[in-house]
Formats: structure tokens, sequence, C-alpha cells
């Protein structure tokens, strides 16, 4: 393993993860554990990668955030007390940032705790409250509506044009309702067929958005630390390569590039809005008008966050880190044309790119030639390679199992047998993917 350019005086008090949704929370206990610190990690997935990693700590199977508000405090309070000192406590997840900043008072008898208003995280967290608040504050973002009814998306219907880009304005409830957070639509009747299956008409959620045209590459992000004053203490920029699922998913490819135009319109945005701790946001650059607009405000890690790794080793959880354990952190500079990777989420877009006759062979080969660091691949910490590779195929299997049983419910039809209401919700809903905007 490289020596760590970055001098980290105190080490001895440890990071838990709330929850290890994929390949961020891994990146997290990588990144920590190679300096000596001690990571703990939470999750009710046995499977989850960053549970294989050597640099780990402790390892508790508890499903946190699916109990009660007062159940779940008191799962992580006794997670929190096993240890010998205060730890600090990363949410990785959108509702685990919500969750811990809604019962912070609780929370500190075990745990070191950001302090960010629990109002303040919703309103970033909801594409509703962050879209006006984007607005009030001069900050660009892409036109939108948000129908509360049939008859107000058939009088959006009459100006639209199309593709028309249709969302959860709760991405992740829509995500358990459907498997999906956005969906792209192409005309009147798919948009209309789409709201009447998806909507819920009790509680609306979904929004209408216009669809910026341009490739990939038209995505940047920002990941950055801001402390107790809402000053940056590290700021990165850069963009996307290539995106999973294609055109509308989190980064796969991603390459480091400086631009003060997005980092200066976050850092006032933030600075605005009284904003602190770890942040990943998205904006998409708009050539019609030539402006960079708001798509997602991450209020907590993201899963691309070590794509951001300064020349002295410093990432947004290391400022974090030494921040919130007093000690200095060091200046850092964006990494020009530094990549990174998530290895099977980058060879689905590939041919997801190659389906649609759009990337050759050739040129995704190109494209992934200087990365400097993968999601899943690290030759100190070769397991959760391992975990990604089961993980993957147990899905494919269940996938193929789906698909079977549909065959099969569809052939009884034709052979005279009706069949029976499904009444199981399809596997993929409810399961928790990636971490979304990132």
């Amino acid at each position: 393993m490289k020596r760590s350019l970055l001098a980290v005086r105190d080490t001895m008090t440890p990071v838990t993860i709330l929850e290890a949704v994929a390949h961020g929370p891994l990146g997290a206990v990588r990144s920590l554990g190679r300096l000596g610190i001690p990571v703990h990690v939470v999750d009710a997935n046995p499977w989850a990668p960053a549970f294989f990693s050597r640099y780990r700590r402790g390892r508790f199977v508890r499903d946190v955030l699916g109990a009660d508000p007062v159940e779940a405090v008191a799962r992580l309070l006794e997670i929190g007390r096993a240890s010998a000192r205060r730890s600090i406590l990363l949410p990785t997840t959108d509702d685990g940032a919500l969750f811990v900043a809604s019962h912070a008072a609780a929370l500190r008898e075990a745990f070191v705790v950001v302090d960010v208003p629990p109002g303040l995280v919703r309103a970033l967290c909801n594409k509703k409250e962050m879209h006006h608040l984007a607005r009030r504050l001069g900050i660009p973002t892409a036109q939108a509506v948000f129908p509360r009814s049939r008859d107000e998306v058939l009088a959006f219907l009459d100006t639209a044009v199309f593709p028309v880009m249709l969302k959860g304005i709760d991405g992740p409830r829509l995500q358990q309702r459907c498997g999906a957070r956005m969906f792209i639509v192409q005309d009147r009747n798919e948009l209309l067929e789409k709201y009447d299956t998806l909507e819920d008409a009790a509680d609306p959620n979904l929004m209408l958005q216009e669809y910026i045209p341009g490739g990939d590459d038209t995505v940047w992000m920002f990941n950055g630390y801001f402390d107790a004053r809402s000053e940056c203490l590290a700021g990165f920029t850069g963009k996307k390569i290539r995106q999973y699922p294609v055109h509308r998913g989190a980064t796969s490819l991603g390459i480091c590039l400086r631009n003060a135009t997005v980092e200066t319109m976050t850092r006032d945005f933030m600075k605005a809005i009284g904003y602190r701790g770890i942040l990943d946001i998205g904006y998409r650059f708009d050539a019609r008008d030539g402006l960079y607009k708001v798509l997602d405000v991450n209020p907590r890690i993201g899963a691309t966050f070590r794509l951001f790794v300064a020349e002295n080793d410093l990432d947004v959880l290391r400022a974090m880190y030494l921040d919130m354990t007093g000690q200095p952190v060091p200046a850092a500079s964006v990494p020009e044309g530094r990549k990174w990777i998530v290895e099977d989420h980058d060879l689905l877009s590939f041919l997801g790119h190659r389906g649609n006759g759009g990337l050759a062979l050739w040129e995704w080969a190109r494209s992934i030639r200087g990365v400097r660091e993968a999601a899943y691949f690290a030759a100190d910490d070769p397991l959760p390679l391992l975990a990604m590779c089961a993980n993957d195929a147990r899905r494919a299997l269940q996938r193929r199992r789906e698909r079977d049983h549909g065959r099969g419910r569809r052939e009884s039809f034709a052979g005279g047998r009706l069949p029976r209401p499904d009444t199981t919700p399809p596997a993929h809903c409810g399961r928790r993917e990636g971490v979304a905007g990132s």
C-alpha cells in the first residue's frame, strides 16, 4: 500500500458509516482505514462490499433505518455505546442524512454528529423545495412544474416540448414504487401512461422537468466540505464521462477538471443557506444559454467522492475528519485529469451505448486509459471486488427468475388458463440502489 502524503496527527476518533449501499461507503472505509482510523459499518445487507474490506474495523448487520424512529435511535445508540470513544456518524443516503439531522440531539449521547438543521437537509433532498430555494437565490435550474393532478399534466401538455424528464420529487420514494427515480419521456401518450401508472394520487410525488440536450459529459459535479461557518475547506470539480443507467444515472466513469463557474456558484449557494458538512452536487451545462443548471443537491457524502483526491491525498471525507477532530485541513486543488471508474456499471454503460451504435470498443478502451482508482478493485484490498461480483451474479439470477416467471404467466394465459393476479411487488421495488445524484 502506498504511504499517504496526508498528515493526520490524531486517528483515535472512530467513524461509523450508516448504510453501506454500493461502492461509496467502501471508498469511505478505505479512505479512512488507510490512515489508521477505526471504521465501523452498519448495514442490513451482510453481503455489502464494505463489510469485506480489510480496513473495516467494526461490523454491525442491523436494519436501522427500516425501524420506526424511536427504535432506530435505540439501535444506533446501542452500536455507539459499544465503542470506547464517541464515533463520528456518517450517513451515506438521503434518508440517513435526514434521520441523523432530525435525531441529532439524542444521537450525540454516543456519536459526534455534524450540526445541520433537519429542515435544510429536507429542502435540499426534496427536488421541489430545492428547485424553489435555488430560484430564490438566483442559482440557475431547469424549468420544472410540479402537477398535483392529471388535469394539471394535461395543461402542461399544451406547451410541452419533448423529450421531458419525469422525476420523483422524492427520488427514493419513486424508486421504491417502480425501481427507477427518473424517466426520459418521448411523447404525450408515454407521459400520460407513466403518470397514470406511477403517481400516488393521495400524495403526489412526480415532477416534469425540461430536458437539457447534451451527452453524459455535460453533467458537472462539485464535491466539497463546509465547516461550521459554511466556509469550503476542500472543494473539487469534475464531470461525468459516462453514467449508468445511460443518460440518467450515477457516474460510471468520471474525470477531475477545474470549473471555476461551478465552484464559485456552489460556494456562494452553500454560504447563503448556511450549510455545513460534506456536499455532493450536480449540474448540467445547457449550451442553449451557456448556463450550468443545478440538478441534484445531496447533503451527504456522494458515491463518487473518491474521484476527487488531491495530490496531497486529501478528499472531502478526510477534510471532514480533520476538521471535526480539531486538526488543520491543508489546502488542496483539483487534480486535473484524474479518472475514476465503477467497473461493473461502466461495462453496462458501454454496452448500452454500443447497443445504440454510439460507442465503439476502441473508443471505450481509450476512454478508460489513465484511470487512477476503481470503485471496487484495489490491490491491497481484494475481497470487496469478489463481493461485488457475487452480488451482481445474484441480481442477474434474480432478474432471470423474474423474466421466466413472467414468461410462464403469459404462456398460461395463451393456453386458456387465466393467470391469478400477482400482488407480489417486483424484486427491485424497495431494493436500495446506489447513491443517487452522484
